[in-house]
């Protein structure tokens, strides 16, 4: 067990540009002093939970407790009763820091003061220690949750920042939720680490993202979803002309999108490919080949290889397509609670089993094709499980059986699409189904709920009796 470098290299020296989230502003001396005071109020306080809001507060919080050598549980804003329990259940923090959902379950508060200063105390970190429990949704039942060390994390942002020549120049404007790896991780933590200024613009609309290249943003985030907004106004994509780079992320961007855009603006959108268990382990380079659908090659340290469903090899030629493995120093340290779930997607020889089929090309870049799995759909920049959507919908008297999956969906990518069988004749087909998106809505995140019901007498399914999703179009 070795000692990590500060994380947050620019933040603690008080080197860093100013950070402005959704309209709030502080330098980076402001910055690290809110955060130290937070850091202060949290000695005995090993795992802090933070309701992950687009706020200046919620980065406070963050930052503070990770100062602290603290382990942050970062909870989606939107997350329902059913969700909220099962988080704070399994993940156990000691209290709420920065600003609280309405159903706090009891956890003692501490509160976030912008206007509080206190001095840096810095805390040592070891290689192993812990600083996210981050809940991402697998194929089946509840969210699982990643356990992230620093030394994972500073191997990720260190690796970004070589493959995107990311330097203290550059200011960085996204919308994206401050809850997972892209909006939290690459775009909060990769500023105060590299020192560059970071503008969060809150809801990722196309003129926001003209507003912030107006003011001098040089890099932009954005989830496929984002960027096709921004593709059909042409008025405000003609605003990022003079950005150095465009990112794209968590699912494929669309050919017509990737053209337009380059069109519109003069640039050519970079892709990378990453997931929780992982955080980013391949990009597109600032100075690499740049093209629709091909994520580019993996950051430094990180190894990709292609198996098939037998374990043998797959060729690296650009057409033939195999399960993606990876191994290196971004990878998590396992599922909390879940010794079961870790092992499995581990390989005998140490390698993580990311569930998604690629190829690779000669040249080493990567083109993600699909899941090994239909039950994870991508959908406006989440990455979403349909078992607990299903679980949810089967709580609900009206329902006998349901399937949920990921349609393809111009704007989100995927569609959330719900296949209902019910218990009994159905007099209006309308007011059910808004029900039924409803009650999913109350129970998980506001993104999780089905974009559209469709009521079946019956589910395709094989001799085994296993449901055929791939037939439900």
């Amino acid at each position: 067990m070795g000692v990590v470098p500060e994380l947050l290299t620019a933040l603690t020296a008080a080197a860093g540009r100013p950070v402005t989230i959704a309209g709030t502003t502080l330098t980076s001396t402001e910055l690290r002093g809110a955060a130290a005071a937070v850091a202060a109020a949290l000695p005995g306080r090993p795992r802090v939970a933070v309701h992950a809001t687009p706020t200046m507060e919620t980065v406070v919080a963050v930052v503070g407790a990770l100062l602290a050598g603290a382990t942050v549980v970062p909870v989606p804003p939107d997350s329902g009763t059913g969700e909220l329990r099962h988080l704070l259940g399994d993940s156990a923090p000691d209290c709420w820091v920065g600003p609280v959902p309405p159903e706090a379950h009891g956890l003692p508060h501490r509160a976030v003061d912008l206007a509080a200063r206190a001095p840096y105390a810095p805390v040592q970190i070891a290689d192993d220690d812990l600083a996210f429990v981050l809940y991402t949704s697998g194929t089946t039942g509840l969210p699982k949750g990643v356990l992230i060390t620093h030394a994972a994390l500073t191997a990720g942002l260190d690796g970004l920042v070589e493959a995107w020549a990311w330097t203290a120049d550059d200011v960085l404007a996204h919308g994206l939720p401050l809850f997972h790896v892209h909006g939290l991780v690459l775009g909060v933590l990769g500023p105060l680490r590299v020192g560059g200024g970071l503008v969060h613009v809150g809801r990722p609309t196309p003129d926001r993202y003209a507003d912030a290249a107006r003011a001098g943003a040089t890099l932009f985030f954005g989830v496929p979803t984002v960027w096709s907004r921004i593709a059909d106004a042409p008025e405000h994509a003609a605003a990022l002309r003079d950005a150095r780079l465009l990112v794209s992320g968590s699912a494929a961007l669309p050919v017509p999108v990737f053209t337009r855009l380059r069109e519109l603006t003069g640039l050519e959108v970079a892709e990378r490919y990453g997931m929780s268990e992982t955080l980013i382990t391949v990009a597109t380079r600032a100075d690499g080949r740049r093209e629709a659908g091909w994520v580019g090659v993996p950051i430094a340290g990180v190894e990709t290889r292609l198996r098939d469903e037998h374990g043998a090899a797959v060729p690296e030629d650009g057409e033939s397509v195999g399960q993606l493995e990876v191994r290196g120093p971004t990878l998590f340290a396992g599922y909390l609670n879940r010794p079961d779930a870790t092992a499995e997607v581990w390989t005998d020889d140490g390698w993580f089993r990311t569930g998604d089929v690629a190829c690779i090309a000669a040249d080493g870049r990567h083109r993600i094709v699909g899941r090994a799995s239909v039950d994870l759909i991508k959908s406006g920049g989440y990455r979403i499980g349909a078992g607990e959507i299903e679980s949810t919908l089967l709580g609900h008297p009206t329902v006998a059986e349901c399937a949920v999956v990921g349609l393809p969906d111009t704007d989100l990518g995927q569609r959330i699409v719900a296949f209902v069988v019910p218990r009994a004749e159905v007099a209006d087909e309308a007011a059910l189904a808004a029900e039924l998106v409803e009650h999913v809505g109350a129970e998980l995140s506001a993104h999780k709920r089905p974009r559209e019901v469709r009521f079946t007498d019956a589910l395709p399914r094989n001799e085994m009796g296993k449901v055929q999703k791939k037939l439900l179009t």
